[in-house]
């Protein structure tokens, strides 16, 4: 395979990863808690590529790796009591199926065990690691602290933590997060307020996302096109040599 094929052919694959990169983020851009996906770009070298006749070695474009944008969404007033945002850092901590995770999606629900949780059926937990048990037909208050009351009773406080690293938090599903690294524990979130009637929206710029998506697709067929010119280059030698030969 010739260099300009090889060269396409990587750039391609780069392209078809952002595409799958960018339309998951459009896909999740109306998700409460969402933080965009971005790819990180980097060079393969192989000493057994060679890109001219005189053994010079090729780099290739390919995604290392994807990366998590945690800047935060806009705080959106839903008047529900029953939703909550966090105006700050940091994350709710809730009760996973294979141990806690973290999220930034506030939008509550009682289950029928009367445990306050998030609207995917994890129990938020509270500093202690407990849950919030509540009525399910009486209302709730909710303090900046993350103190539920009920009745005029304390019920629970929302767990609310940060991290000195996000490096290692990997995603789980559309809106929760794992953290992998023992050596980067959660701390109680600092300055960090718990909002009643509020979600926060996913931060992913559509307009910004959609012009991405559209430029994504006319590199992918240009890179076609220099697929095909390679092609046509290769069958015409192909048609010379044995011209020649005749």
């Amino acid at each position: 395979m010739d260099a300009l094929t090889i060269a396409a052919a990587s750039g391609i694959r780069s392209r078809m990863q952002s595409l799958d990169l960018l339309a998951n983020n459009l896909a999740n851009s109306a998700t409460a808690g969402f933080k965009q996906d971005q790819e990180f770009y980097g060079l393969y070298t192989s000493a057994d590529a060679t890109a001219s006749e005189n053994g010079s070695i090729s780099t290739l474009p390919v995604i290392q790796r994807q990366w998590t944008d945690f800047s935060s969404g806009n705080l959106q007033p839903t008047g529900n009591p029953m939703d909550v945002a966090l105006n700050g850092s940091g994350f709710f901590v809730v009760n996973g199926a294979n141990g806690p995770l973290y999220t930034r999606n506030g939008n509550l629900q009682v289950l029928p065990s009367g445990q306050l949780a998030t609207a995917n059926g994890y129990p938020l937990s509270t500093a202690n690691g407990g849950t919030i048990q509540i009525a399910a037909n009486q209302p709730i208050e909710i303090a900046k602290d993350g103190t539920v009351t009920q009745g005029g009773q304390s019920v629970g406080q929302i767990q609310v933590v940060n991290f000195k690293s996000t490096g290692s938090l990997t995603k789980v599903g559309s809106e929760c997060f794992q953290n992998s690294d023992a050596a980067n524990a959660p701390a109680a979130a600092a300055n960090t307020e718990v909002q009643q009637g509020k979600l926060e929206g996913s931060n992913v710029p559509v307009a910004e996302s959609a012009m991405r998506l559209v430029g994504m697709m006319r590199q992918f067929e240009m890179l076609q096109k220099a697929v095909g010119v390679s092609s046509e280059m290769d069958t015409k030698s192909i048609q010379e040599v044995a011209r020649v030969g005749a």
